[in-house]
């Protein structure tokens, strides 16, 4: 195999600017996809969830030829939950193309994933998005991005940045945004003009740093990395820097490189491509490998700490085992050392007086993808309400601090800003848009408070406002915030919920099963239109007797069932009770399921 020139760009912005899409139009017009072959929207969204929530959750690899030259292209996730995907493969990449919204301008994640493209000295190029839009506002919001580079503290030479005008969805690409441009030419050519190249120095001794992990069932745990210098091959012995400053020994057994979609085994690969590489089971994130007894450490890779933790306990409920293949503590544990594999950003301890797990992530959407991969693969799993991360700072609680973004019609503005106070909010900015009648509004809440508050914010904009976060740092505590203001409806018995009672019940609350359901004891039906919970019987029918009377026997209506995805009801529940996940069903319950056993334990709690 021959040495190429080789560019290694990676693809970042916040979710929705639309960097698969770009991707996309990258791949189809470097001729990777046959003439004849049908072509998926965001093709490199491989995974299912991936595909039914239109975000990117791992960071993927593909790679294209353009006139000679090889260019690699990493799409990165724009959700702050995964944020980690993004900082590990900053040190991979010879420059970004960030992406920006022409009407939205730069967001909060935006700021996120340009600091750590900057941190590294790397020189992006920006693009903006969406110019086809009718509120566009291209001009302001390259003022916008300059202005977030400068407080970023660019240096003079990464504020020079190129600029280029584009709709992705279309494959356009433009220098000045009224050119006539009809493909992605002058992205390719500022690509060319702006990045260097990377140095030939296949004559140097070899060293590579992991950047990213995967799994093969066959194979196993792979490492992803840049190859800095030298030539890495196949069968080759090496030694490799730990983290914990040790030197061990193994040898490259699978080498592969990206050529298009498609990850293709190689002999060897040269200075400045991506490799993939089996053989070292223990490889980690940071870890560098090099000639034997010649490796030189590399600076190791920071992943961000977790902010939010949750136990995941096995499903002790009645149901337990009628729907999962997976229900003990060894299997959750399992399952769980199965992702530590590929998922840097998760921490897992084991629980000690229970048969559980605390597991760690970067947010709820973080392990709420965990969660509903676990189900979708047959696991049960009972989690619990999740918990903010405190940390101790010179003897001071701190705790995590998230920046949101609020748009909404200006009719439900002030309902917005009431409750955000209420949960320890602190207003940042405040814009009212006279022409479309929206207000934005920038705060900074504390991540405890902004548990369950997303479907609160749905109720309250009528489905017509937008919220977004992203973190932003560790503050002093900030004291008891408001919980749940309602109750719920607990089931007293075990048996099969009848329309009779769903109906006299919904009067005075909202339900969230309909007729005909089996639940057990201690099962969460409904909420409650008051703060306390109530024991009730959604298992009574009704009384059958020999008289009859006009109007009594009249056909019941009853309302639809409120129901709840697995991160609203992960928002949703208390500290006293959990959400049991298993492959057909996501249930509300209490941690104790009779009713006389929890009035004890809480009056052992002093509740």
């Amino acid at each position: 195999m021959k040495r190429k020139d080789i560019i290694n760009i990676a693809v970042i912005a916040h979710v929705d600017a639309g960097k698969s899409t770009l991707v996309d139009a990258l791949l189809s017009q470097s001729g990777v996809f046959r003439a004849n072959e049908e072509v998926v929207d965001c093709v490199m969204d491989s995974n299912d969830l991936e595909r039914e929530r239109g975000i990117t959750i791992y960071a993927k690899n593909c790679s294209i030829e353009h006139n000679g030259l090889k260019i690699n292209i990493v799409d990165t996730p724009g959700h702050a939950d995964f944020s980690s995907e993004v900082e590990r493969i900053m040190k991979t990449v010879d420059t970004t193309i960030l992406l920006v919204d022409s009407s939205e301008g730069p967001m909060p994640q935006t700021r996120f994933v340009l600091q750590k493209s900057l941190e590294q000295g790397l020189k992006p190029i920006l693009f903006i998005n969406k110019i086809d839009k009718k509120d566009q506002r291209a001009e302001a919001v390259v003022d916008m991005t300059f202005d977030l580079f400068a407080d970023l503290d660019a240096t003079d030479e990464q504020l020079e940045f190129p600029i280029v005008y584009g709709i992705a969805k279309e494959g356009i690409a433009k220098k000045e945004i009224n050119d006539d441009s009809t493909d992605l030419t002058p992205l390719f050519d500022i690509i060319k003009e702006h990045v260097a190249v990377y140095p030939n120095r296949d004559d140097e001794p070899m060293q590579l740093q992991v950047s990213s992990l995967g799994y093969d069932d066959y194979i196993g745990r792979l490492g992803i990395g840049r190859v800095t210098r030298g030539i890495i091959k196949q069968g080759q012995h090496v030694s490799v820097a730990k983290r914990d400053g040790s030197i061990a020994r193994g040898k490259i057994s699978k080498l592969f490189v990206n050529e298009g979609l498609k990850r293709v085994e190689v002999e060897e690969a040269y200075s400045g491509d991506i490799v993939i590489f089996a053989g070292i089971a223990d490889i980690s994130i940071g870890e560098t490998i090099g000639p034997v007894d010649q490796v030189e450490p590399m600076p190791l890779i920071e992943i961000e700490e977790p902010t939010l933790s949750m136990n995941f306990l096995i499903n002790d409920s009645p149901f337990c085992g009628k729907s999962g293949k997976f229900v003990t503590s060894r299997h959750l544990l399992a399952r769980l050392d199965k992702e530590l594999e590929v998922n840097v950003g998760l921490r897992v301890e084991e629980l000690p007086e229970k048969d559980g797990f605390k597991v760690s992530g970067r947010g709820e959407l973080h392990l709420s993808i965990l969660l509903e991969n676990m189900r979708r693969e047959g696991y049960e799993v009972a989690v619990s309400k999740p918990e903010v991360l405190m940390r101790n700072v010179d003897g001071v609680l701190h705790e995590p601090v998230e920046k949101v973004i609020a748009t909404m019609p200006d009719t439900y503005s002030g309902t917005v800003i009431s409750k955000l106070n209420l949960r320890k909010g602190q207003m940042v900015s405040m814009e009212t848009e006279t022409e479309t009648g929206y207000t934005k509004i920038e705060y900074l809440v504390p991540t405890r408070g902004l548990l369950g508050y997303r479907s609160d914010f749905i109720n309250e904009t009528r489905g017509e406002g937008t919220l977004v976060r992203s973190f932003d740092s560790y503050q002093p505590h900030f004291g008891e915030i408001p919980k749940r203001g309602n109750g719920v409806l607990v089931s007293q018995q075990a048996g099969t919920t009848m329309a009779y009672s769903l109906f006299n019940l919904s009067e005075r609350a909202t339900m969230f099963v309909g007729p005909s359901l089996e639940v057990y004891e201690g099962m969460i039906v409904g909420k409650n239109s008051r703060v306390d919970d109530m024991v009730v019987n959604v298992c009574k029918n009704k009384k059958l007797t020999n008289v009859r009377a006009s109007g009594s026997d009249d056909a019941i209506k009853l309302l639809a069932p409120k129901e709840f995805t697995l991160e609203e009801a992960l928002e949703f529940i208390e500290g006293d009770e959990l959400v049991e996940i298993t492959p057909d069903a996501i249930r509300l319950r209490k941690k104790v399921l009779n009713a006389q056993d929890r009035v004890k334990a809480n009056k052992a709690k002093g509740l």
